[in-house]
């Protein structure tokens, strides 16, 4: 019973650890802006970070496998173009058809990596990188170049991340939908279980009978499917489609990941911790022009914290697996 109960507080160690961080690091901004923890604030913080939240959880089931997607921000860049050019030709499209529109744009990304990295036996790298220039150069070729600006969207498509449902943005509110059905997926369905064990161990994934390759497919066409809904998100909530938008925003997404304890090599990590890792990148990209922080310093403190980040994650590792060992030798 001792064991049970040290073995879950050391599970959840990081995600405790990193709760504590932001209580304090949200304490020190206050103290040098009170304008920090005023509701109005919190909500630009949290409606400006929905997105990134949106497509970590993506990103946490590739890391979970030992992959990775650097294809992400040319998808929400070409799913967004695509809808957009859509409702500017059709401006009275339904929403919810734009955002499937979106949607199935990733989802077509989202195999052809899959099936690259599954079953081609690519590296992930390497699979993402090559689609990630071939989808940027094919949103400036529909686009011709151009820009879709706010006066050629209708107000119904523009509402889709601005408006509210039962008070609450739909931005935010997606975003909760979206954490909800991937932490019950993720930890109560035997297919969020062979995720986990993929990343674990691959070869005994195999001799088990895990469908590696499947499951591979899977989560990269999850990642697809995510970021193409981003991307409607996206050029709803700023009102405009460019040829470069998203650019590099792959690696905001990582770092939220990473920051949230999700380990880059596989077969660690959970929703609750990419919940905490994105509020924490949004905190930092919120509050460092608050406090007057300089543009070139919030970079270098980001990638500060994120070395911390990671040191950590590392540390902790240890410490349970040399906890783990202890229990069995007991």
């Amino acid at each position: 019973m001792k064991n049970s109960q040290s073995s879950k507080l050391s599970d959840n160690a990081r995600e405790l650890g990193l709760l504590g961080f932001i209580v304090v690091l949200a304490l020190l901004f206050q103290v040098r802006n009170p304008e920090f923890l005023t509701f109005s604030n919190l909500r630009d913080l949290l409606n400006n970070t929905a997105i990134l939240g949106v497509l970590s959880v993506g990103m946490m089931m590739i890391l979970l496998t030992g992959g990775i997607d650097l294809s992400i921000g040319a998808t929400i860049a070409f799913s967004g173009m695509v809808t957009a050019l859509t409702v500017s030709a059709y401006p009275t499209i339904s929403p919810i058809l734009s955002l499937a529109e979106g949607t199935l744009v990733g989802v077509v990304i989202g195999i052809i990596v899959g099936f690259l990295v599954a079953y081609c036996k690519i590296l992930p790298i390497i699979a993402s990188l090559g689609m990630m220039n071939i989808v940027r150069g094919l949103t400036y070729l529909v686009s011709k170049g151009k820009w879709v600006s706010a006066y050629q969207m209708s107000d119904g498509f523009k509402a889709i991340s601005i408006g509210t449902t039962l008070g609450i943005n739909n931005l935010i509110l997606i975003a909760i939908v979206i954490y909800a059905v991937f932490a019950y997926f993720l930890s109560s369905t035997r297919t969020g279980r062979y995720i986990y064990a993929v990343g674990s161990s691959p070869d005994t994934a195999d001799v088990v009978g895990i469908p590696r390759k499947r499951i591979l497919l899977l989560v990269y066409t999850t990642m697809g499917a995510l970021a193409g809904l981003a991307g409607v998100l996206w050029v709803s909530r700023y009102a405009s489609a460019q040829g470069d938008t998203a650019q590099g925003y792959e690696m905001s997404v990582i770092a939220a990941v990473v920051l949230g304890g999700v380990s880059v090599s596989g077969g660690r990590g959970k929703v609750i911790g990419i919940i905490l890792g994105t509020i924490l990148f949004g905190m930092l990209n919120n509050a460092l022009p608050l406090i007057n922080i300089s543009p070139f310093w919030q970079q270098a403190i980001q990638g500060i914290v994120i070395l911390l980040a990671v040191i950590s994650n590392v540390l902790i590792k240890r410490n349970n697996d040399r906890m783990t060992l202890r229990r069995r030798a007991i």
